[in-house]
Protein backbone atom coordinates (compact mmCIF):
# COMPACT_ATOMS: atom_id res chain seq x y z
CA UNK A 1 0.00 0.00 0.00
CA UNK A 2 1.44 3.54 -1.10
CA UNK A 3 1.61 6.57 1.05
CA UNK A 4 0.72 9.89 -0.29
CA UNK A 5 2.60 12.78 1.64
CA UNK A 6 3.58 16.18 0.67
CA UNK A 7 6.53 16.78 -0.99
CA UNK A 8 9.14 18.58 0.28
CA UNK A 9 12.20 20.20 -0.79
CA UNK A 10 14.33 17.68 0.01
CA UNK A 11 12.24 15.23 -2.08
CA UNK A 12 12.96 17.22 -5.25
CA UNK A 13 15.90 14.85 -6.19
CA UNK A 14 14.21 11.67 -5.82
CA UNK A 15 11.14 13.16 -7.23
CA UNK A 16 13.30 14.26 -10.49
CA UNK A 17 14.64 10.78 -10.52
CA UNK A 18 11.02 9.47 -10.76
CA UNK A 19 9.84 11.74 -12.96
CA UNK A 20 12.55 10.90 -15.79
CA UNK A 21 12.46 6.97 -15.37
CA UNK A 22 8.71 7.37 -15.87
CA UNK A 23 8.79 9.36 -18.86
CA UNK A 24 11.94 7.47 -20.58
CA UNK A 25 9.72 4.90 -20.17
CA UNK A 26 7.24 6.33 -22.48
CA UNK A 27 9.70 5.27 -25.56
CA UNK A 28 9.92 2.09 -24.48
CA UNK A 29 5.88 1.75 -24.67
CA UNK A 30 5.69 3.53 -27.38
CA UNK A 31 8.56 3.38 -30.18
CA UNK A 32 8.08 6.32 -32.26
CA UNK A 33 8.12 8.65 -29.09
CA UNK A 34 11.84 10.08 -28.81
CA UNK A 35 12.82 10.15 -24.86
CA UNK A 36 11.51 13.04 -23.31
CA UNK A 37 9.24 14.31 -21.22
CA UNK A 38 6.94 17.40 -20.04
CA UNK A 39 8.75 20.77 -19.93
CA UNK A 40 11.00 20.49 -16.67
CA UNK A 41 10.71 17.14 -16.03
CA UNK A 42 14.19 16.72 -16.02
CA UNK A 43 15.15 19.34 -13.59
CA UNK A 44 15.47 19.19 -9.51
CA UNK A 45 15.02 23.30 -9.83
CA UNK A 46 11.87 23.05 -11.71
CA UNK A 47 10.96 20.33 -8.86
CA UNK A 48 11.38 22.82 -6.63
CA UNK A 49 9.88 25.71 -8.18
CA UNK A 50 6.39 22.79 -7.84
CA UNK A 51 6.87 21.78 -4.17
CA UNK A 52 7.12 25.89 -3.28
CA UNK A 53 4.13 26.85 -5.67
CA UNK A 54 1.86 24.04 -6.08
CA UNK A 55 0.14 21.44 -4.21
CA UNK A 56 2.69 18.65 -4.60
CA UNK A 57 3.18 15.07 -3.30
CA UNK A 58 5.45 12.00 -2.85
CA UNK A 59 4.19 8.57 -3.63
CA UNK A 60 5.84 6.61 -1.33
CA UNK A 61 6.37 2.68 -1.16
CA UNK A 62 8.82 0.51 0.15
CA UNK A 63 10.03 3.36 2.71
CA UNK A 64 11.60 5.02 -0.87
CA UNK A 65 9.88 7.60 -3.41
CA UNK A 66 8.04 5.99 -6.60
CA UNK A 67 5.96 8.58 -8.11
CA UNK A 68 4.85 12.33 -7.54
CA UNK A 69 1.85 13.76 -8.32
CA UNK A 70 1.67 18.16 -8.94
CA UNK A 71 -1.77 19.81 -8.84
CA UNK A 72 -2.82 22.86 -10.21
CA UNK A 73 -5.15 24.99 -7.79
CA UNK A 74 -7.29 26.56 -10.40
CA UNK A 75 -10.15 28.05 -7.92
CA UNK A 76 -14.07 27.94 -7.55
CA UNK A 77 -13.38 23.89 -6.91
CA UNK A 78 -11.67 23.28 -9.90
CA UNK A 79 -8.02 21.34 -9.64
CA UNK A 80 -5.61 20.14 -12.70
CA UNK A 81 -3.49 17.61 -12.41
CA UNK A 82 -0.47 19.10 -13.84
CA UNK A 83 1.73 15.57 -13.40
CA UNK A 84 1.49 12.29 -12.36
CA UNK A 85 4.50 9.96 -12.49
CA UNK A 86 5.56 6.37 -11.34
CA UNK A 87 8.98 4.90 -11.74
CA UNK A 88 8.27 1.91 -14.06
CA UNK A 89 8.63 -1.27 -11.69
CA UNK A 90 6.05 0.45 -9.93
CA UNK A 91 3.31 0.83 -12.74
CA UNK A 92 0.42 -2.03 -12.91
CA UNK A 93 0.40 -2.06 -9.17
CA UNK A 94 -2.73 0.02 -8.46
CA UNK A 95 -0.74 2.43 -7.73
CA UNK A 96 -2.22 4.96 -10.03
CA UNK A 97 -5.78 4.03 -8.85
CA UNK A 98 -5.13 4.79 -5.45
CA UNK A 99 -3.36 8.19 -6.20
CA UNK A 100 -6.23 9.32 -8.12
CA UNK A 101 -9.02 7.95 -5.00
CA UNK A 102 -5.99 10.23 -2.62
CA UNK A 103 -6.77 13.29 -4.76
CA UNK A 104 -10.41 12.60 -4.83
CA UNK A 105 -10.61 12.41 -1.51
CA UNK A 106 -8.01 14.49 -0.08
CA UNK A 107 -9.50 17.95 -2.29
CA UNK A 108 -12.43 19.31 -2.02
CA UNK A 109 -13.34 19.52 -6.17
CA UNK A 110 -16.27 19.77 -8.14
CA UNK A 111 -14.17 19.62 -11.18
CA UNK A 112 -10.47 18.09 -12.08
CA UNK A 113 -8.60 18.63 -15.35
CA UNK A 114 -5.27 17.12 -17.22
CA UNK A 115 -3.74 16.81 -20.78
CA UNK A 116 -1.98 13.98 -21.98
CA UNK A 117 -0.12 12.88 -24.97
CA UNK A 118 -2.48 12.02 -27.98
CA UNK A 119 0.09 8.91 -28.78
CA UNK A 120 -0.30 7.81 -24.81
CA UNK A 121 -3.10 5.49 -25.10
CA UNK A 122 -1.89 3.50 -22.03
CA UNK A 123 -2.88 6.81 -20.01
CA UNK A 124 -6.02 7.61 -21.97
CA UNK A 125 -7.50 4.14 -21.19
CA UNK A 126 -6.09 4.88 -17.41
CA UNK A 127 -8.28 8.04 -17.06
CA UNK A 128 -11.11 7.13 -18.95
CA UNK A 129 -11.42 3.74 -16.86
CA UNK A 130 -11.47 6.49 -13.95
CA UNK A 131 -14.13 8.57 -14.94
CA UNK A 132 -12.44 11.54 -17.26
CA UNK A 133 -13.90 12.62 -20.12
CA UNK A 134 -12.26 13.76 -23.44
CA UNK A 135 -13.47 17.50 -23.97
CA UNK A 136 -11.03 18.40 -26.89
CA UNK A 137 -7.67 18.35 -27.80
CA UNK A 138 -4.77 21.04 -28.48
CA UNK A 139 -1.59 21.47 -30.14
CA UNK A 140 1.49 22.74 -28.39
CA UNK A 141 4.03 24.61 -31.38
CA UNK A 142 6.92 25.09 -28.70
CA UNK A 143 6.80 21.13 -27.66
CA UNK A 144 5.45 19.76 -30.94
CA UNK A 145 2.89 17.73 -29.43
CA UNK A 146 -1.01 17.17 -29.56
CA UNK A 147 -2.27 16.85 -25.97
CA UNK A 148 -5.70 15.66 -25.40
CA UNK A 149 -7.91 17.37 -22.43
CA UNK A 150 -9.98 15.31 -19.71
CA UNK A 151 -12.57 16.46 -17.21
CA UNK A 152 -14.08 15.17 -14.57
CA UNK A 153 -16.99 16.70 -13.00
CA UNK A 154 -17.84 15.18 -9.17
CA UNK A 155 -20.85 16.45 -6.93
CA UNK A 156 -19.98 17.56 -3.27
Amino acid sequence: MAIFRPAHADDAPELTQAAIASFHYDSVLYPEVEIGGPPGYDSVDVMLRNIEEQACFAIVEDDQIVGGMVINVMGAGHYHLDLIFLAPEYQNRGLGTQALQFLESTFLATKWTLDTPIWAVRNRHFYEKHGYVNVGQFYVEADNITLISYEKTLST
